[in-house]
């Protein structure tokens, strides 16, 4: 049973994996297995203090199991309660979270090929009727994969009972965990209730559903390739950091939603965030962003905007001459005497050169906001910020993006890497130059 079992098409004997045990049978036969078969195994068990005592009861049975085979154990304790109530997260999602970034950092110290998870097929059954009933996509339907990045799944050929019948032949105990055999969790009702009455249907309900995944699964690597080949066709990659989604591209698509999904989960959105994108693109929506973790997604005229989240600065001070950090980028201000305007006066769009008898240090650098208003260099009257970033036809990254320099005053006298003030314009009379240089990343 073994040899029919184990895929080991996915494995590779010259490695060396980090084997999850639960203590529970599944895990207890992979680990039997693997070990069996000759594979480079280090145990590892999580305790998430959720059950009292049956949850160390469950680690000093791996504990004995692993002593008993001479497989090297990493044990790992979690507060899992007090981590679900601080990231506002369902103890699942937390326990989950917890796992997997543990499992990640291990493999990494020392130096495995991948962590191994006894997911079966009807794991795999529940999973696809779980996600059927939320509703999902391609990827949903088509179920648990066997390799997904570093984490390796090969019992998803065998089912619970194959698993239990392995043991049984083998004279290996296990331990059970009681909320198994509760009806309260989701997953428990989908395996207790739900998929026994689909068998009453049809006997072969679960192995009809595996072969329907499989299917699945190979349709969707089709469909994932066909989607990288036309994200390259409507998503062009800006070197300045903003990428650019062509909506007309995409609306003469056969399925724009879909495709736009695909894109969307690429920086790390949601289908539901990407369903709100969907109707930004086709209501028009201008100057509206969304954000996922990593990214913001802003619509303007017949294309969508996307650049990596950018947290405001905060602003800075600059009460003398000097050089000043400002995130990854800095800004030299000098005072210098002049006898000539004309040299005086930078060409650069980096350097503004002011005449000091016009403002009244300190300086401020600090993001532009609403209401702003200042007088571009050149003209009489004042104009807001944002209709002069507007006239210069600036995108929704490069709005936000916009710096100011103003005085003690709240005088706004330089828009960075813009324009001046007419306000301190270097004029014939002019007897010293605040010499502002900007250096600052991403702000040109």
């Amino acid at each position: 049973m073994k040899e029919a079992v184990l895929n080991k098409e996915i494995l590779n004997k010259e490695k060396t994996y980090l084997v999850a045990v639960s203590g529970g049978a599944d895990s207890v036969a992979l680990l039997l297995m693997m070990h069996d078969e000759g594979y480079k195994v280090e145990a590892v068990h999580c305790n998430f203090h959720l059950r009292g005592s049956e949850a160390d009861r469950d680690e000093e049975f791996v504990a004995g199991l692993c002593g008993r085979m001479g497989i090297k154990l990493h044990r790992v304790h979690f507060d899992t309660r007090e981590y679900a109530e601080l990231h506002k997260q369902s103890i699942e999602t937390a326990a989950r979270n917890l796992r997997y970034a543990y499992f990640e950092n291990l493999r990494r110290d020392i130096g495995a090929e991948a962590i191994v998870v006894a997911h079966h097929s009807d794991d795999n059954v529940e999973t696809v009727l779980m996600n059927l009933t939320r509703g999902t996509g391609l990827n949903g339907m088509a179920g648990i994969r066997a390799v997904n990045g570093h984490i390796l799944r090969p019992l998803l050929n065998m089912s619970r009972r194959d698993i239990e019948n392995y043991l049984l032949l083998r004279h290996q105990d296990y331990v059970t965990d009681s909320t198994n055999l509760e009806t309260d969790a989701t997953r428990n009702k989908f395996r207790l209730e739900v998929i026994p009455l689909l068998h009453t249907i049809n006997p072969s309900a679960s192995r009809c559903i595996n072969a329907t995944a499989r299917h699945l699964q190979e349709a969707g690597e089709i469909v994932d390739w066909a989607l990288d080949m036309i994200t390259k066709q409507v998503v062009e990659v800006g070197a300045d950091g903003i990428d650019v989604i062509d909506t007309e591209k995409l609306r003469q698509l056969p399925a724009p939603r879909y495709v736009l999904h695909h894109i969307c989960s690429s920086y790390g959105f949601t289908p539901q965030q990407s369903d709100v994108v969907f109707q930004m693109m086709e209501n028009g929506t201008k100057g509206k962003a969304i954000s996922s973790a990593t990214h913001d997604i802003a619509a303007e005229k017949s294309r969508l905007l996307v650049a990596s989240s950018v947290v405001l600065p905060q602003p800075l001070r600059m009460p003398v001459e000097g050089v000043y950090m400002f995130g990854e980028g800095r800004i030299r201000v000098e005072v210098k005497p002049t006898s000539n305007a004309d040299s005086a006066i930078a060409k650069s769009p980096d350097v503004a050169t002011l005449d000091a008898a016009t403002l009244t240090f300190p300086l401020t650098l600090r993001p532009w906001h609403d209401g702003d208003r200042f007088t571009p260099f050149g003209m009489k009257g004042s104009k807001l910020v944002s209709d002069y970033l507007t006239d210069r036809k600036k995108n929704y990254f490069e709005r936000r993006r916009q710096l100011v320099v103003e005085d003690a005053k709240g005088t706004i006298v330089w828009l960075v890497g813009e324009r001046t003030s007419e306000k301190c314009r270097i004029t014939a009379t002019t007897k010293e130059v605040v010499r502002v240089e900007s250096c600052l990343e991403g702000r040109r």
